[in-house]
């Protein structure tokens, strides 16, 4: 009988020991789900620079802004902060008709939509002595993108190639350049364009100038008429489940070192913009846009 008590309590003990780790673990975890343009930023500079700041975990999930915001919306992903490259998906998930998940937002940084291209591709000679539409035209050239639907440098493509058409009065030139909207030939996840660029798989691609100066990619500056460019909005979660990690977070990438490591990776820092409601907002992070925009 003493026997049965004591390996039950040894049961108990293990069961509720587990459980405790397991609640430290989620304790230290930071989920951040942001904008796949990001990725190189945040899994090799600012989630390992957080880590060693403040001794929680980071733990990143990369995808199409809008994509993630579906995600969010179909409960098929939690997170505690969301880091998006437009300020139109936060509106998808603000009020209750769109499940009340975003109530403010920060507009902090900016990066202009390039055309990336591979310098060992045979076409890397002709993007230096031809125009950029003319070479994405050539036959043969395999050029990505992204899903317009899921995100927003897939819109911002459609939007440039659309305004190249206009000033330079070739009304086809979309078709011509992009076909369909969803076509399968360019259309490919954000979070992997890059490295189909960098493998030989891809020619060329449309890229945020965080991407081609973060990872030394050669790219072309569209004319000055037709600049557009990734507005990126950071946000604590409402039905975040680490909130004070998300704060601490959120804090450290609009803190001085925060800023200063997205200006190293190519990204062009603005002064903190909010939207929304302020009194939402954690009083420590308050503080840290307040510093931010003096």
């Amino acid at each position: 009988m003493i026997r049965k008590l004591i390996a039950s309590v040894a049961v108990l003990s293990g069961v509720f020991g587990a459980s405790a780790n397991a609640l430290a673990a989620d304790d230290t975890d930071v989920n951040v789900l942001y904008a796949g343009s990001l990725v190189n930023l945040m899994e090799k500079s600012v989630g390992p620079a957080f880590e060693k700041e403040t001794g929680l975990h980071f733990k990143g999930y990369a995808a199409g802004s809008n994509k993630i915001a579906n995600e969010i919306k179909g409960k098929l992903r939690r997170g505690d902060v969301f880091i998006s490259a437009s300020p139109k998906v936060n509106t998808s998930l603000t009020g209750d008709a769109n499940g009340n998940h975003v109530s403010w937002y920060v507009n902090f940084a900016e990066s202009p939509l390039l055309i990336g291209y591979n310098p060992k591709s045979r076409f890397s000679a002709a993007f230096k002595t031809k125009k950029w539409d003319e070479v994405l035209r050539e036959p043969g050239l395999r050029l990505g993108r992204t899903d317009p639907k899921l995100d927003p440098k897939g819109a911002f493509t459609v939007e440039l190639m659309t305004k190249a058409a206009e000033a330079y009065h070739q009304p086809d030139l979309v078709e011509k350049t992009l076909g369909a909207p969803d076509n399968p030939q360019q259309v490919l996840p954000e979070e992997t364009l890059v490295g189909r660029l960098q493998s030989g798989q891809l020619d060329a691609g449309f890229f945020y100038s965080t991407e081609t100066s973060d990872l030394k990619i050669p790219s072309i500056h569209p004319a000055p008429e037709l600049k557009i460019k990734a507005s990126y909005t950071l946000t604590i979660l409402n039905d975040a489940t680490n909130r004070a990690g998300a704060t601490r977070f959120v804090n450290f990438l609009l803190s001085a070192e925060g800023r200063k490591l997205l200006a190293e990776h190519g990204v062009d820092v603005t002064k903190p913009a909010v939207q929304g409601s302020v009194e939402a907002i954690p009083p420590s992070v308050q503080a840290v846009i307040d510093a931010a925009q003096q």
